[in-house]
């Protein structure tokens, strides 16, 4: 009786934002084009505030003190109010949105990063983005074809860090083996930590040797995407 082959190649899963595609670049280019179409001021100063806020915003999600509605709307009801000007922040969300699905940029060396693990490893996305908007970037930069899926929490219906998330992404990975995954991220708050809420291996790419202030510490840091194709023929062999 023939029996079935395990697929034992490494399982890579991969944060999208800030990680494969440049996401501060995007962020900055469709705010600017949105302002401008709502008559709103706009500068690098503005840009720093919303990324700011917008961070915070995300993080009141992970830690499940906002929805992602709520978060999508409350970041510009922020900005607007720090700025002491008056918004449409539910116009302004959707023409954002709208926006930022459109086009990309790459994090260097993501393009050769991917094309690399590909060809010995099983690829997967998890990322906490919007539908509407992961897809368009993903169609945009041309991706699609590394990955076996590709996971967007708002279709999973919770967020990273939750381990609920990582757990329905498991269960639709054939043959997952917790001992052959890593994750790849630039969050501390959610990659690294919901890595570790799984019990899989972590990997924080932290391109600007930002230091880490703790509690979430991950098993392995890299500084530039070249550093890990190498770091996995050490771990994986």
């Amino acid at each position: 009786m023939k029996t079935e082959q395990r697929d034992t190649r490494p399982i890579i899963l991969l944060d999208l934002d800030n990680t494969i595609l440049d996401f501060n670049t995007a962020e900055r280019s469709a705010l600017g084009r949105a302002f401008a179409e709502l008559g709103l001021p706009f500068d690098a100063e503005i840009a720093a505030r919303y990324n700011r806020i917008n961070i915070q915003h995300w993080e009141m999600l992970e830690d499940g003190l906002l929805t992602r509605e709520e978060v999508l709307v409350k970041r510009f009801e922020a900005l607007f109010g720090a700025l002491g000007i008056e918004g449409d922040a539910d116009r302004t969300q959707a023409l954002y949105e709208s926006m930022l699905a459109e086009g990309h940029w790459f994090m260097p060396g993501a393009e050769a990063m991917l094309e690399a693990l590909s060809r010995d490893c099983r690829l997967f996305i998890c990322s906490n983005g919007s539908q509407r908007v992961q897809d368009g970037r993903i169609a945009s930069a041309g991706i699609a074809h590394y990955f076996e899926r590709i996971f967007i929490s708002e279709h999973m219906g919770c967020n990273k860090p939750d381990a609920r998330y990582f757990e329905l992404c498991f269960a639709a990975i054939p043959d997952f083996d917790r001992s052959r995954a890593i994750l790849l991220g630039d969050s501390l708050s959610s990659d690294i930590r919901g890595g570790r809420n799984a019990g899989i291996r972590t990997c924080w790419y932290n391109p600007g040797k930002k230091p880490n202030p703790g509690p979430v510490f991950p098993d392995d840091e890299i500084e530039t995407l070249a550093e890990f194709e190498p770091l996995l023929r050490r771990v994986f062999g």
